[in-house]
């Protein structure tokens, strides 16, 4: 999302005093030379000598947002709000940082309430269709691209986020015709050309593959972009049947895409072994063991049919979809900030009381989700490491762990571009230690909760899909509905843009792609099969 770097008509704040204003300049200098961390603790000071001072504030709240951290941003915000409550751009800020910070529903708020203030801010409806896509409100979000297109024509990223929107409302086509049109006027918009690769529809012609290849070979370019350029080249080199060239590419694009994010490996391993010991001892008895009954969650790693999974559930009339929310991991993140303790350090000291308010807590949260249906699907990419504290706060909840042949699940992953939550995926030997630590740890949480947690692989899923289906809503406490066949024709927003087409279309039989790529994935097989996950001596 985008928002203006300064508040417009912003009410004057009092004057500083002349030790402070040169503070203020400092500070802004300090920000434009990329000096966050030191020009942050400036504002600080500031804000020490003029208290509340709202351009010190709104500025140390968009250096916030800019470093992430949305919580300090929000606070901000908050504060200059309470001196300009009429400025939209204030709220626009404001609406941004909560949406950034999980909190969509008052996201929305913030943002309508903007779009009422400035009825022609471009930025004010932009911004409210996003927050509306996130919380799958298709129909809100294409108004409010629509609106933001009717105010100027040429806003490349709501004519984007449009197409997307549409896309993930199952209008495939028209959302591979508004990308087009994109490219007609921005042909060298990289982040389009890979939106239009993602929809996983487009096959490019000799003509687009010549052009990408020399979009990719400019080394000249801006990172973001050659990672674009190279995700949607190796697409394009599939779809021409070379694989050899499509997995050369995927290494550069991963590698790339590798140096820009944040993964520690032995870390996240760590957390995994310490969420197996905190859950090896026996748990206290529920106070109320029904509550949770309209949940069901589901633990996977992307790209391993849990999409398609969700899309089964929510064709039954009682289940509403939720796609990818983050309801849960805010509960778990409030009670560790409340506690002062990591996670998950502090459950062993939990009682049942405090499972019961946790489990309310997430219910009152999520009680959007079940406003037209009486049950709702949970399906988090982080529900795999907090199973047990999802069944101890829900203990009547249900958890379906969707898994995939560990090889193609690995592959899939390293062939998509995910903008976030998956930082694991950029390299097939920090992929590998992910997908080892899923499996060790679902098989835990399968043996620990038999009764609550079911195990359901995609191959069988493709092979036998109605005995499969059966038994997945009998699971659930679901009479059968033979919608749950015709998945396909279910019409909802699914905000997984790479599987929105793939979940429209009867089950593919043959969706195995390891094979393609010979001896390229033999590194990758031999990390697998010596962790006893694919067939073979360990």
């Amino acid at each position: 999302m985008t928002s203006q770097s300064q508040s417009s008509e912003a009410a004057p704040p009092a004057p500083l005093s002349p030790v402070a204003a040169r503070l203020l300049a400092r500070a802004r200098t300090e920000a434009a030379e990329g000096r966050t961390e030191v020009a942050i603790q400036t504002f600080k000071n500031v804000l020490t000598l003029a208290p509340g001072n709202p351009q010190a504030m709104h500025e140390l709240g968009a250096l916030a947002y800019a470093r992430g951290d949305y919580a300090q941003a929000i606070d901000c915000f908050r504060r200059t709000l309470a001196t300009r409550p009429d400025d939209p751009d204030e709220r626009i800020w404001h609406g941004m940082a909560l949406s950034r910070h999980g909190n969509g529903a008052a996201a929305f708020e913030e943002l309508r309430r903007a779009c009422e203030l400035a009825p022609d801010s471009v930025l004010a409806w932009y911004n409210l269709g996003e927050v509306s896509r996130a919380l799958a409100k298709p129909d809100e979000a294409v108004a409010a691209f629509e609106r933001a297109l009717a105010l100027d024509p040429t806003h490349t990223p709501a004519m984007l986020a449009l197409a997307r929107t549409r896309a993930s409302s199952g209008h495939i086509d028209v959302a591979v015709s508004g990308l087009r049109e994109i490219l007609k006027r921005e042909p060298d918009n990289a982040e389009v050309w890979f939106a239009l690769a993602n929809l996983k529809v487009v096959s490019f012609d000799p003509d687009e593959l010549a052009y990408l290849e020399r979009a990719f070979a400019d080394t000249r370019a801006d990172v973001s972009a050659r990672i674009w350029f190279g995700f949607t080249l190796s697409r394009a080199l599939e779809d021409h049947g070379d694989y050899a060239r499509a997995f050369e590419i995927l290494e550069i694009a991963n590698t790339l895409q590798r140096s820009q994010v944040q993964w520690e490996g032995p870390r996240e391993h760590s957390r995994v072994e310490a969420i197996m010991r905190v859950f090896e001892a026996p748990m206290p008895p529920p106070r109320d063991p029904e509550l949770g009954s309209e949940v069901i969650f589901i633990a996977c790693i992307p790209r391993s049919g849990s999409t398609l999974v969700e899309q089964i559930l929510a064709s039954h009339p009682e289940v509403e979809g939720a796609n990818e929310i983050d309801d849960l991991k805010q509960q778990i993140d409030a009670e560790t900030w409340r506690r002062g303790v990591a996670f998950p350090l502090w459950m062993p000291e939990t009682r049942p009381r405090h499972w019961w308010r946790m489990g309310q807590d997430y219910l009152r949260s999520t009680a959007r989700w079940r406003e037209r249906k009486p049950r709702f699907t949970d399906k988090s990419l982080s529900n795999w490491t907090t199973v047990g504290p999802a069944l101890a706060m829900l203990p009547a909840a249900r958890v379906v762990v969707c898994r995939r042949d560990p090889l193609e699940t690995c592959l899939a992953c390293y062939r998509q571009l995910f903008t976030q939550g998956a930082a694991f995926s950029f390299d097939l030997d920090e992929m590998a230690d992910y997908c080892i630590d899923f499996m060790r740890l679902t098989r835990f949480w399968l043996e620990k909760f038999p009764d609550r947690v079911m195990d359901l692989e995609y191959e069988t899923l493709i092979a036998e899909p109605e005995p499969t289906i059966r038994r997945l809503l009998d699971f659930c406490g679901l009479q059968f509905d033979p919608a749950c066949l015709e998945f396909h024709r279910t019409e909802r927003a699914v905000l997984s843009v790479p599987s929105a087409a793939q979940v429209r279309q009867p089950l593919q039989k043959n969706t195995a792609r390891a094979a393609r790529y010979g001896d390229k994935l033999d590194h990758l097989r031999k990390r697998l099969r010596d962790a006893g996950l694919l067939p073979g001596n360990p």
